[in-house]
């Protein structure tokens, strides 16, 4: 990578925290545009009022102004745990970036991204956040907690992610998915931010281990990342081309035009299938093309902690 490129991503995650807090800002001032319209930027101190609650604590001001009814929340509540799984594997960097920005980002800055936002969300609300980092090794786990100087560890292993790249060979993810299942112990919310590559004889595997996920009654989101334009449409200029696997070395030199049809079927078709294990599972599919805003992310978050709460 170039002394721009890394002179860019630095630039862009200098302030990992503060660059979360821009994002969630910007999902909150378009917010009409969502499924939560009239959710205010108090939604952190906010819960939605559920019929039959106790009507004590719903904030009538806020109802005057939204026409919806929230009841308030406290200093001392923390009704959520949870767990952050963030691949850090060799494919998880592509594509090549030479201007870092928000509009312009790889796979891994992306999950980074997203995470970092999520957490701002969580720590508003007082909800404890835990966090595991795998590549082809169980790179990091931190459990669930709320503090401040927790977050800010955090804070500092994802900006340690995002401007080092970790040299690494051919990851099993299904491997660490277990490890981690095994060490979340009380009822979490689980997200899982990872790009779903491996070879097909392990597909078997990562579906069990995603189903170990499950266990103690996790609520778990799996957060594809994935770029549209390249990796499902296979939309290259009809050229020669050097392909190569960033985990294995392996490479294929061909015309794209050549194979688009065939391997469009066959990534479509492995998606259909990831989609129906996750639906038999009850784990929530989400497809994000990283070219695109953070909005699905934050979308989806809010409307898994409303059915998790």
């Amino acid at each position: 990578m170039d002394v721009r490129s890394e002179l860019t991503k630095a630039k862009l995650f200098q302030n990992l925290e503060l660059l979360a807090n821009q994002i969630v800002e910007g999902f909150i001032s378009g917010i009409h545009k969502s499924p939560f319209h009239g959710f205010s930027a108090e939604f952190a101190e906010h819960k939605i009022y559920n019929p039959g609650q106790s009507t004590k604590h719903i904030d009538w001001k806020l109802f005057a102004r939204t026409d919806r009814l929230y009841t308030k929340r406290f200093e001392d509540e923390t009704n959520l745990r949870c767990h952050m799984i963030l691949d850090n594997s060799a494919s998880m960097y592509y594509p090549e970036v030479k201007d870092y920005s928000l509009d312009h980002l790889n796979k891994i800055g992306f999950g980074v991204l997203s995470i970092a936002a999520l957490m701002q969300v969580l720590k508003k609300q007082r909800d404890a956040v835990g966090l595991s980092i795998y590549s082809d090794t169980y790179d990091f786990y931190a459990a669930e907690k709320n503090s401040e100087r927790h977050f800010q560890m955090l804070y500092s292993k994802l900006n340690e992610v995002a401007l080092h790249k970790t040299n690494t060979g051919e990851t099993k993810t299904y491997t660490f998915l277990h490890q981690i299942a095994e060490k979340i112990h009380r009822r979490s919310l689980i997200f899982l931010f990872t790009d779903m590559l491996q070879t097909e004889t392990e597909e078997a595997k990562l579906f069990e281990a995603l189903r170990h996920l499950k266990y103690n009654k996790h609520a778990v989101v799996l957060f594809h990342l994935l770029d549209q334009e390249h990796e499902i449409d296979f939309d290259f200029d009809n050229a020669p081309k050097r392909f190569v696997d960033v985990e294995t070395g392996e490479k294929i030199d061909l015309y794209a035009s050549s194979i688009k049809k065939a391997y469009s079927e066959k990534v479509l078709q492995y998606q259909k299938e990831l989609k129906l294990k996750c639906a038999q599972y009850q784990i929530k599919y989400v497809e994000v093309d990283i070219r695109a805003n953070f909005s699905q992310v934050l979308n989806s978050f809010m409307i898994e902690r409303q059915k998790f709460a």
